[in-house]
């Protein structure tokens, strides 16, 4: 007879309560697996999240309230996990995973990771330490009503780097807000906005900084003290922008002053979050305006669109734009609403004008009108449901795995209109890993095809290393018969490389450069193509890489039928139509029978 504790044999509640997993995030995704997790019997679980609580997380990640915004998500996710489950280990960590700290051996210490990331760089570092560390991985991602879970295996499965990703198209309201690290996020926060301007007000589409959220100095006890008074008082009465902005006549020096100088250093007044992050520059009108070389204001050649401006010339682009907005506004009447339309010039030329100000803040390269106008896309919102959905199946997944029922394992899309099975969960065998996978294969090695002559080292490392391949701290050294040293990850130990170019050092076309990460315990081989051609504006390209192209088709026939309907990278329904074996149908049914009666089982058991 099998002896059962709750809803689980008793062999693998005794697993759950003594095995050690870590869950990486203590967001949306994270709260609700870190609730699942020690419902389901869990003990000993290690949390880590570098964010802090913003009231835009209220909506959707139900471990937090109001009184904790501005405290550590990790920290908060914990205590109140704990209420749930006040005899589980849970140790919280507010840092961010790709910290030295959590090296290869921090790693194997535990028998499971379960990823509830929301940004791609930090997925590929944990996909690496994973399989450094040959610990299962579970992968999972949400978009809107999109979800998907997926398992990952040294040797077994593909690894999350194994195929091309798309252009991800979803960021969280306080990387948008206070701690852009791309492009991207600066064009949205531009679009955000314009709506807060000129366009129809929506509170998730804050762009300053809460000044009533008490995040100032990072201090638990002064924290607690302003939610406190928050509370007791009533919520402070906000001026809106758009009202504050009106009361200024538009002015675009006001504007620019309290945008790009003012919320700036209210940002810094934030210490902890630039402890591990490079702290975001003020820009004054004044300053600039005295300092601006007359160079700037000369034509420059080619496409109009495809000029990247200097700072004070995107500085009197946003002065020029906020101007004919102000007038489109007052022509339409004082409670007119303009509606933004990347085809009408003076809504670009402000999306554009704010976002490359913004990069310029943070440190990044600024892009033409040409790459924000083709970078500048919908948001896709976070939902609750999905969140939840996802969490459960990520659980479920990690109870196969502690089973030493692997090979069982799936990967799963939640689709949001069902397919022509009338399926919303949609599972699929997972795939070997790719033979030409710079990751995972057993001597990973890629081919990049640059200008030798006008690539500086600094590009090398930051654009292509860290950047395209996702390393942390990089060393290279040239296979050129000496061991020269290009890049060393110790501060200050080739600095005096950074701007020099690679055919300095004799890199020519067929030169092979062999990458170490350390913290990762991966090397990479990177072969040099040295090319003139290269397209406008493209520093480098990856040979064979076809990030739009499908994936290959399986090599083995009977393995591609027994994949349901599903599209294996981006977590959309597939249209396929093909049917099934009787067989498969059946497994698939009674797999989702048990998911039935275990959810089942799990809320019997809270009452």
């Amino acid at each position: 007879m099998v002896h059962l504790v709750g809803s689980l044999r008793k062999e693998l509640a005794d697993s759950l309560s003594t095995c050690s997993v870590l869950v990486v995030g203590a967001g949306g995704i994270g709260c609700e697996l870190l609730k699942n997790l020690v419902l389901t019997g869990f003990k000993n679980i290690e949390v880590i999240d570098l964010d802090t609580i913003d009231v835009s997380n209220l909506n959707r990640q139900f471990l937090f309230q109001k009184k904790h915004v501005g405290k550590s998500k990790a920290q908060v996710a914990k205590e109140s996990a704990l209420q749930f489950c006040p005899s589980a280990n849970i140790t919280a960590y507010h840092d961010s995973i790709m910290n030295p700290d959590y090296n290869v051996e921090y790693f194997r210490k535990f028998i499971l990771v379960m990823n509830a990331l929301d940004n791609r760089a930090a997925r590929n570092h944990v996909n690496r330490m994973c399989l450094a560390a040959d610990i299962p991985l579970i992968e999972s991602g949400t978009a809107g009503y999109l979800g998907q879970v997926t398992v990952i295996k040294k040797g077994m499965t593909e690894c999350y780097e194994c195929q091309p990703k798309p252009t991800q198209k979803t960021f969280p309201g306080c990387t948008i807000r206070n701690t852009p690290s791309e492009p991207i996020h600066c064009i949205v926060w531009a679009k955000y906005l314009f709506n807060q301007l000129f366009g129809e007000e929506d509170a998730d589409q804050e762009v300053s900084p809460d000044t009533a959220d008490p995040e100032l100095a990072w201090n638990p006890e002064d924290t607690a003290a302003r939610a406190t008074a928050s509370e007791k008082d009533g919520d402070i009465k906000r001026i809106s922008t758009k009202e504050w902005a009106r009361s200024t006549g538009y002015d675009p020096v006001k504007l620019f002053n309290k945008l790009f100088k003012d919320d700036i250093m209210y940002l810094l007044t934030m210490d902890k979050l630039w402890k591990k992050r490079k702290a975001p520059t003020p820009l004054d009108w004044q300053h600039l305006e005295n300092s601006a070389c007359p160079q700037e204001d000369s034509p420059v050649s080619g496409l109009k669109d495809q000029q990247v401006l200097g700072l004070w010339g995107y500085c009197q682009l946003f002065q020029h734009s906020v101007e004919t907005l102000r007038s489109q506004i007052q022509e339409k009447g004082e409670s007119a609403e303009l509606v933004w339309d990347k085809d009408d010039p003076p809504a670009m030329d402000f999306v554009t004008a704010a976002a490359n100000l913004r990069m310029h803040i943070f440190s990044m390269n600024m892009k033409s009108r040409f790459d924000v106008k083709s970078m500048a896309g919908n948001i896709i919102p976070a939902i609750a449901t999905t969140n939840a959905v996802i969490a459960g199946l990520i659980v479920l997944e990690g109870l196969k795995i502690l089973s030493g029922e692997i090979e069982s394992c799936r990967s799963i899309f939640l689709n949001k209109c069902p397919n022509l099975r009338k399926k919303l969960l949609v599972p699929c065998i997972l795939d070997p890993p790719s033979a030409n996978c710079y990751v995972c294969a057993s001597k990973p090695e890629v081919t990049v095809k640059l200008n030798v002559h006008k690539t500086v080292v600094l590009t090398l490392q930051d654009r292509i290393l860290k950047e395209r391949f996702g390393m942390v701290a990089p060393d290279v050294q040239i296979e050129d018969g000496k061991g020269t040293i290009l890049i060393s990850s110790e501060e200050g130990e080739t600095e005096a490389n950074n701007n020099k170019f690679l055919s300095d050092f004799g890199i020519r076309n067929g030169s092979r450069l062999q990458v170490d990460d350390f913290l990762q315990d991966y090397t990479l081989l990177v072969n040099v193509l040295h090319t003139e051609e290269l397209e406008r504006d493209v520093e480098f390209e990856v040979v064979g890489e076809a990030p739009d192209k499908a994936p290959p088709p399986q090599s083995k026939p009977e393995e591609v039928n027994s994949i349901t309907n599903g599209n294996k990278d981006s977590s959309q329904p597939s249209t396929s139509s093909k049917e099934k074996k009787n067989m498969e149908k059946q497994e698939r049914e009674n797999e989702s029978h048990s998911l039935f009666i275990y959810f089942i089982s799990l809320i019997w058991d809270l009452f």
